[in-house]
């Protein structure tokens, strides 16, 4: 009789699965490829991101790929497990041995790869459009796309968790248009109204584009995103805990 698989192997298993649902998803490969694609072409031809750097396409493909981490981590991932949860699909697997903390790495680990598919295939296409980043601020952007990732997943559980399925489609997606539009991940938040400069500057969404920035943009490692991200990834998590209801 063959012994068990061991953790390791099974959360990377159940990773490998939940990596291959969601490039199999046609909503999902638009959200992850298609939007983003569709964000960096037109900040590159319209004026909207001009005074802000010294290119356009240097300005906007920071923010677009902090748009893929968002975009995967919170939008995708909360409404899939959303709906799993809805028709026990997350019941089911709590009772297995892959158990409850093997369920979260192995969607962790889906996070991770569909976003390394993101990253490469927009800085491809932004490099055809001129895109040069600072070759020294690649390491910090890598680390805070991770942290951001982090915050977005954990962000995306306390949603799918918490609310309905139908709710958590509908909050997933409003939150993903304002947090894109006005929450200082593509546009910077000292661009936006002084009234609301304050609170946007606090969110996970200006944290991560405005550290992609700096690191892409000129190289620069700020410590103030990555203590923002590493709060919000924390707080979300230990909300999720609390309150994460799996049926």
């Amino acid at each position: 009789m063959n012994a068990p698989a061991s953790l390791p192997r099974r959360i990377l298993a159940h990773g490998a699965y939940e990596t291959t649902v969601m490039l199999r998803n046609g909503e999902q490969l638009v959200l992850a490829i298609i939007l983003p694609l569709l964000a960096l072409i037109g900040l590159s031809v319209t004026p909207l991101l001009d005074g802000f750097g010294d290119t356009r396409i240097n300005v906007a493909t920071p923010g677009v790929l902090a748009l893929c981490a968002m975009s995967t981590a919170f939008t995708g991932q909360g409404i899939a497990t959303g709906f799993d949860r809805r028709y026990g699909v997350l019941r089911f697997l709590s009772t297995t041995p892959l158990g409850k903390a093997g369920l979260i790495y192995g969607k962790a680990i889906a996070v991770v790869c569909v976003l390394a598919i993101q990253v490469i295939i927009i800085s491809t296409v932004a490099a055809f459009m001129g895109w040069r980043p600072d070759p020294g601020g690649i390491p910090a952007a890598i680390l805070l796309i991770l942290l951001g990732a982090a915050a977005f997943t954990a962000l995306g559980l306390l949603v799918a968790g918490t609310f309905r399925p139908e709710a958590t489609l509908a909050v997933t997606n409003l939150l993903w248009i304002l947090l894109a539009a006005a929450g200082g991940i593509l546009i910077p938040a000292s661009e936006l109204p002084q009234g609301v400069q304050p609170y946007v500057e606090i969110l996970p969404s200006s944290a991560l584009g405005e550290g992609l920035r700096g690191a892409l943009g000129n190289g620069s490692l700020d410590i103030l995103p990555m203590i923002t991200l590493v709060v919000w990834a924390a707080a979300a998590s230990i909300a999720a805990i609390k309150w994460f209801k799996w049926s």
